[in-house]
C-alpha cells in the first residue's frame, strides 16, 4: 500500500513535452487534469496563441504535481474564460470528426 503522504511520480517524459508545449505557444499556458480512470489522467493544455495539446500521467494527483512544477503553467478547469481560450483550426475539427469505414 502506497504512502498517501508520498509526492506523486511525474513521468520525466510529460515535464520534457509540458516544457515544450510552452516554449512552442507561450506563457502562461493552461492545463486542465481530467481523471480517465484506471488508465491515469489527461493533462490537457491550452498555450498562449490558443493551441491544444495533452499528456497521460498516471493519476490526477501527477497531473496536478506536473502543473505545479511547470514554470508558466496554470492549472485550470474548462471555465469559460478556458475554453475562449482554445483556438481550434479546420484539421484538427476534421480529425474529430472523422468516421471509421469498417
Amino acid at each position: 500500500m502506497a504512502d498517501e503522504n508520498t509526492e506523486p511520480q511525474v513521468p520525466a517524459q510529460a515535464v520534457k513535452a509540458a516544457t515544450a508545449f510552452i516554449a512552442d505557444h507561450g506563457k502562461p499556458s493552461r492545463a486542465v487534469v481530467q481523471n480517465i480512470g484506471r488508465t491515469g489522467a489527461r493533462v490537457v493544455l491550452v498555450g498562449d496563441d490558443g493551441a491544444m495539446g495533452d499528456i497521460i500521467v498516471p493519476s490526477p494527483a501527477s497531473g496536478e504535481a506536473l502543473v505545479a512544477r511547470i514554470e508558466g503553467l496554470e492549472l485550470s478547469e474548462w471555465d469559460r474564460e478556458t475554453v475562449e481560450a482554445t483556438k481550434i483550426g479546420a484539421g484538427h475539427r476534421r480529425k474529430m470528426a472523422a468516421r471509421t469505414r469498417g
